[in-house]
């Protein structure tokens, strides 16, 4: 018997895909759920964990964070979200920069957060490579890797023109904007025809990391995370994404109700958030809660984020009651930091569910984590219990 098997009993489960049930059994065997249901027997020889009528949820999925490479409370020194010595970064990766120990990754914890997907920010047209990890349990990053194969992070609008035109370079406007993110697929599509020519005759090739990269999008491999916010933005996001047939993201999609109509029937999913923020810049002017409601409704795949550390990421489940009080079904809340994140990032077979033959990524909850006075009071992450609440204060199971 290992130290991450065990059952759940007397809970009353929330499985996010079905229907809540009371009583039954949550199997956990070597850190994968083997068995859920209403009528499951537990089998002999397991540790039993009574939840005497507590909420059991999957882990929360936190969809867009910068947790680990923006750390808290170390100023510049923790701060390693954009590479801007160029607009093109699509080389470099968010998990050469995380450090798994900063204390957001806590926060998570607190909050019924076990998985982000960790990206860079929003300096340059093209950021990098984003990573999905648990929130909790290694003894490094790679240790605790969901997928290193997640997206590429992209931004349009105010943010890289700024950036840019500030040193007096391409891009310093929108139309700058477009015209990188162009210029370096139609770079990709040429080296990977080039490449590919190269191995059919056996000849050799000089590698290109960026070009490499992008050709995975290009090849479906990676998605698209696009960072925009206004609705003409989003429309150029739309535009650029089928003149090159790569999956696309929104990442924030502050007017995506705007044109909410257009991404449903295109199938682009919006990654919706931070909802717990001022009008701090013209691009947030249309900033509201009630704009999910309206882009969930007209068949769009949401998930809810905090951005963190631009709002606390404990949070995360916060936002997604403030969504349903403003109209936001109850179910497409839960699912918004569950289930339809790890989807659209394309980790759903691992986690966001409590389903048989996912990692065991669990939650205990003292009440419904949609009434904001409930706490999480175990957290366990592929069956190892890493966070408790013992005596008033949040516990974290050390890690090295």
């Amino acid at each position: 018997m290992t130290d991450n098997s065990f059952v759940i009993t007397g809970a009353h489960v929330v499985p996010v895909d079905g229907a809540a049930f009371d009583g039954g059994a949550v199997v956990v065997q070597d850190g994968r759920i083997t068995a859920v249901g209403p009528d499951v027997t537990p089998p002999d020889g397991l540790p039993v964990v009574d939840a005497a009528g507590a909420w059991l949820l999957p882990g929360f999925v936190e969809a867009h964070g910068h947790v680990g490479i923006h750390e808290e409370a170390n100023g510049s020194a923790g701060n390693d979200t954009n590479e801007m010595t160029g607009p093109n970064m699509a080389a470099v990766r968010a998990i050469d920069a995380v450090d798994i120990d900063d204390e957001g990754f806590r926060d998570a914890l607190s909050g019924g957060i076990t998985s982000i997907v960790v990206k860079p920010g929003s300096g340059n047209p093209i950021g990098g490579q984003t990573v999905a990890i648990k929130t909790w349990g290694g003894r490094t990053i790679d240790e605790q890797l969901i997928s290193d194969a997640v997206s590429i992070k992209s931004a349009l609008g105010e943010n890289p023109k700024r950036v840019y035109g500030e040193k007096g370079q391409t891009p310093s406007t929108r139309l700058g904007v477009a015209k990188v993110i162009r210029e370096a697929f139609v770079a990709a599509q040429d080296y990977r025809a080039a490449r590919d020519a190269a191995a059919t005759k056996g000849e050799p090739f000089t590698r290109d990391l960026t070009k490499e990269a992008l050709v995975r999008v290009l090849d479906g491999e990676l998605a698209w995370d696009q960072h925009t916010h206004r609705h003409d933005d989003i429309a150029t996001a739309v535009r650029l994404a089928e003149e090159f047939g790569y999956r696309l993201v929104v990442n924030h999609g502050t007017e995506a109700h705007k044109i909410a109509d257009l991404l449903a029937e295109k199938g682009i999913p919006v990654i919706y958030g931070p909802l717990f923020t001022s009008r701090s810049k013209v691009e947030l002017r249309d900033r509201g809660i009630p704009n999910l409601t309206t882009i969930a409704a007209a068949g769009v795949r949401v998930a809810i984020t905090t951005d963190a550390p631009v709002v606390p990421i404990n949070m995360l489940v916060t936002q997604a009651t403030m969504a349903v009080r403003d109209g936001l079904p109850r179910q497409t809340a839960l699912e918004a930091i569950t289930s339809a994140p790890a989807d659209i990032l394309g980790f759903g077979d691992r986690v966001g569910r409590i389903a048989e033959g996912l990692d065991a990524d669990l939650v205990l909850w003292d009440g419904d984590p949609l009434d904001a006075t409930s706490r999480a009071q175990r957290v366990w992450i592929e069956g190892k219990q890493v966070f408790a609440y013992v005596d008033g204060q949040g516990v974290t199971t050390p890690r090295w």
